[in-house]
């Protein structure tokens, strides 16, 4: 018994002293502070398909995410064709909660929400200046929708380059599309290649580079750097680099996850999307004039493949064309479609990016 006793006051003795290194300050026992565990965000990015900017920019910005933002929060990131999401479901997977953060691409979301399409219509943002100032115009509008109507806050919008056009037969201008199948992306553009005399055809991204090769399409619409990326090249022989729309992407971040925030983080997350945004646009514009020349065999090529398409010369006339499309096809056209769904749509564009075009 005396070997017992002793044994449990050794062993009480112990732990009393575990306890007393831990609690008293300044023991050398005393345990090191736990550090505060990192917010994580789950992040539905970019296609894959998409190309260059998704993996060079966009890929490596939410990868190092507390690295760029300067802030304890990590980002899960995830494309969304490796998550088998398609990009036309954007603003669902943002509404349902899913995700915190999620890339919109614009022309693809606006089926669910027209309002969305109003700084890229036909003939508006048909290059880098354009698009910049309606961009800017149009950006708190943009905000105050996603915020009312589907709980998110606007982080950026950037583009992915002037969209122009690739056929398997000659053209010799825009009026060569009369009677052709062409892979278009939104209503917009549709209406516009109506006018002109071509069947529109809507194919995704992904599988428009088959659809060509299988002739199910004539020709296609997408921007230089992209159509480089998925091969279209391979497939199509003529290239015409007349802007019809520059095909923005956003990012929104769920209202609930930004107020949750402190104002200082809110702050320098909003700088971080701002640096990023500004780092985008420049590169977009290095992608496009870069594999506008790979994609017909010159120099310098130096971010894609080079092929040897034959370049359709944009003639004034195909300009004209273009240019006439934003008030007699597409922004008719989108202002029907957006004003059932919104009835001020119309009226904000036209108090928004309507001064920067000449309309009231």
């Amino acid at each position: 018994m005396n070997a017992k006793r002793i044994a449990g006051a050794l062993i009480a003795a112990a732990h009393v002293a575990c306890v007393a290194a831990v609690l008293l300050p300044g023991t050398a026992q005393a345990q090191p502070a736990q550090p505060a565990q990192q917010t994580k965000l789950r992040v539905a990015g970019n296609l894959v398909a998409t190309g260059l900017i998704q993996q060079n920019k966009e890929q490596p910005f939410f990868e190092n995410f507390a690295r760029n933002t300067g802030l304890p929060i990590d980002a899960d990131y995830k494309p969304m064709d490796v998550l088998g999401i398609k990009d036309s479901d954007g603003l669902r997977v943002l509404r349902s909660g899913l995700f915190d953060i999620v890339s919109l691409r614009l022309a693809q979301v606006s089926r669910d929400e027209p309002f969305f399409l109003g700084p890229d219509i036909v003939g508006l943002s048909t290059d880098y200046g354009s698009a910049s100032k309606a961009v800017d115009a149009y950006r708190n509008a943009f905000d105050k929708r996603l915020q009312e109507r589907y709980g998110a806050k606007l982080l950026g919008i950037w583009p992915f380059g002037p969209q122009v056009v690739f056929c398997k037969s000659p053209i010799g201008g825009l009026a060569d599309l009369k009677g052709k199948k062409v892979r278009v992306y939104d209503q917009s553009l549709a209406k516009f290649i109506e006018k002109l005399g071509g069947i529109p055809v809507t194919i995704p991204f992904g599988e428009t580079q088959q659809a060509l090769e299988r002739g199910v399409t004539d020709c296609a619409i997408t921007g230089p750097s992209s159509a480089n990326t998925a091969g279209w090249p391979e497939v199509t022989s003529y290239f015409m680099p007349v802007g019809f729309q520059i095909a923005l992407n956003a990012y929104a971040i769920k209202l609930s996850r930004w107020n949750a925030l402190p104002p200082d983080q809110q702050t320098r997350l909003a700088e971080a999307f701002q640096r990023f945004e500004r780092d985008t646009w420049s590169y977009s514009r290095e992608l496009f004039e870069d594999a506008s020349r790979c994609n017909v065999g010159k120099e310098p090529c130096k971010t894609g493949k080079k092929f040897a398409m034959k370049e359709v010369p944009v003639r004034p006339a195909d300009l004209q064309l273009v240019r006439d499309a934003l008030t007699t096809v597409s922004l008719p056209t989108w202002t029907e479609v957006c004003d059932k769904s919104y009835p001020q749509c119309s009226a904000i564009w036209k108090q928004t990016i309507g001064p920067l075009v000449g309309v009231k």
